[in-house]
């Protein structure tokens, strides 16, 4: 798995608001398959009101969140 950082806007309310994500994913169409998911579990956002923006790559060195570092192997 790699890890990429994925950023972008969602409605909430009336207002776009700000994400950006850290996932761990085989490629961009999974990264972004995650996303819409997390989004849509942690906010009850449908998959029309996410744009999507950004998708990129991470180093291992870069990754923030213990979760994503463990999943993506790097903690060895």
């Amino acid at each position: 798995m790699k890890a990429f950082k994925v950023s972008g806007t969602f409605l909430m309310g009336r207002d776009m608001q700000p994400f950006t994500k850290e996932v761990a994913a085989e490629d961009k169409n999974d990264a972004e398959e995650q996303v819409y998911s997390i989004m849509g579990s942690k906010h009850g956002v449908k998959r029309f009101r996410i744009k999507i923006e950004n998708i990129t790559p991470m180093k291992t060195e870069d990754v923030k969140d213990p979760v994503i570092i463990h999943k993506i192997g790097a903690d060895k």
